[in-house]
């Protein structure tokens, strides 16, 4: 418990010693230190250090082919699905190196939860798309499942808009509402880190609010990581912002610091629209 002394040390620091503070109270979900990716002889990330916080959204931003992508789907070795992909280094998840061999990449996705640029509902009905994770984690039970699907459902703030129609078609549904579905699904495995891969760029401005207000509210209970070239939502919704460049990160802090005073000029020159 914090005394009234340490409050007031706390309160007369600077803003960068103050947030070091902070920060040492959060567990930290992901600590990625040397990280080196290659598609082949093409080197795609160079020695990324980058530690994501619990409860915080993580914006990612940068030019088109930076890495922001490719370093989003190490986190949850979506990566090595491509052919020839390498890496070196370590992406420590709670303190477990997910880049070991005996790290089971099935355990692994039952934690961390993806959302990908485009809406990618199954062909299914808005029901079974929720409840498909849970079954195949083994949940047979009826009434175990529908409760999953509504407490997803409510939680991905689209329960009120398809509770009547839980049996039809999720291709019937809006780009939006088919994303916050996508998201409702993604809940469902009750995962502890949520990666975004641009989850707004197919959606139009109501629908992108509405996910924007989501996520704010998500973050209460689970970690989030925002891959996004909208640089206005990475300054409204996230706590923290990453700069990506040709593969490194280039500069990372609290995202009011980046966007207000950045220390690189590579990142100033970024976020004022000189290039990108």
């Amino acid at each position: 418990m914090s005394t009234t002394k340490e409050k007031t040390v706390v309160m007369n620091m600077g803003n960068d010693q103050r947030n070091n503070v902070e920060n040492a109270e959060k567990s930290i979900v992901y600590k990625t230190s040397g990280l080196n990716l290659w598609y082949g002889e093409n080197q795609a990330l160079k020695n990324i250090d980058l530690d994501i916080f619990e409860n915080e959204v993580t914006a990612i931003i940068g030019p088109s082919g930076c890495g922001k992508s490719t370093y989003i789907k190490v986190l949850n070795r979506m990566i090595e699905l491509i052919p020839g992909v390498r890496t070196s280094g370590t992406i420590s998840y709670r303190g477990r190196n997910i880049l070991d061999r005996d790290y089971k990449v099935e355990e692994l996705r039952t934690q961390v939860g993806m959302v990908f640029q485009k809406p990618n509902p199954f062909p299914k009905s808005i029901y079974e798309n929720v409840a498909y994770g849970p079954r195949i984690h083994g949940i047979r039970d009826k009434k175990i499942l529908d409760q999953i699907v509504e407490t997803s459902l409510r939680g991905a703030a689209i329960w009120d808009e398809v509770k009547d129609r839980l049996n039809q078609n999720a291709y019937g549904l809006s780009g939006g509402q088919q994303q916050r579905l996508c998201i409702a699904r993604c809940l469902a495995i009750e995962p502890d880190v949520i990666l975004m891969d641009e989850p707004t760029s197919a959606l139009d401005p109501i629908s992108t609010l509405k996910v924007e207000e989501l996520v704010q509210e998500l973050k209460k209970n689970f970690s989030i990581i925002i891959v996004t070239h909208n640089m206005q939502q990475a300054a409204r919704i996230s706590d923290k912002t990453a700069f990506f460049l040709n593969g490194e990160v280039v500069e990372f802090s609290d995202t009011d610091k980046i966007f207000s005073t950045p220390a690189d000029k590579r990142t100033e020159d970024y976020i004022t629209g000189r290039f990108g």
